[in-house]
């Protein structure tokens, strides 16, 4: 085990994914370390777009979302055709390069805390996260609730309507953020 690798790790690398499309999917992935990557509002607006690219492009339907400070919540539908760990690969990999690159020119002091052992920047955990094949419409709501009360039970918000990086407001009808949601 190396010095980055817990024992949830090792499970995670063990995890066996079941592709069975098309069934609605919670996905959680985290940054390295658990660190605040995505704690920048810059980089939650930039993933937000990167996001909306990739669904459209991999034909993802997306019924909810929430970017937190160190992970990212998605509950989504997965059409005929690529994988979700091919999304999710497409999704997190270039997001991550174009990021890292950013913080070489800026030379920037968070690229120290993110190397591995070989000296090597990442942005994401490695692997494909949590997945979770989500069966039943009681299910499905109670994952949506989960998604959108989690800045609030993490104390980044009183309010859901008040986290920008969610699904939440366009439940509530605003249709103005870059992420759409595919009902």
């Amino acid at each position: 085990m190396s010095e980055h690798q817990g024992p949830d790790e090792l499970h995670r690398k063990r995890m066996k994914r079941r592709e069975i499309n098309p069934m609605l999917r919670f996905l959680t992935f985290s940054c390295w370390e658990r660190y605040q990557l995505l704690g920048n509002a810059r980089i939650r607006d930039a993933f937000a777009v990167h996001l909306e690219e990739t669904k459209a492009a991999f034909g993802i339907r997306l019924i909810a979302w929430v970017f937190m400070p160190e992970h990212v919540h998605l509950l989504a539908y997965p059409t005929a055709g690529p994988s979700v760990v091919q999304f999710l690969f497409a999704l997190k990999r270039p997001f991550a390069r174009d990021v890292i690159a950013r913080w070489r020119e800026l030379k920037a002091p968070v690229l120290g805390r993110i190397l591995d052992a070989k000296g090597k920047p990442h942005f994401w955990l490695p692997g494909g996260g949590h997945d979770r094949n989500v069966a039943t419409f009681e299910e499905r709501q109670e994952k949506i609730a989960y998604i959108h009360k989690n800045p609030v039970t993490r104390g980044l918000v009183e309010n859901r309507e008040d986290w920008k990086w969610s699904s939440y407001r366009w439940y509530m009808g605003d249709r103005s953020g870059v992420v759409s949601l595919d009902l």
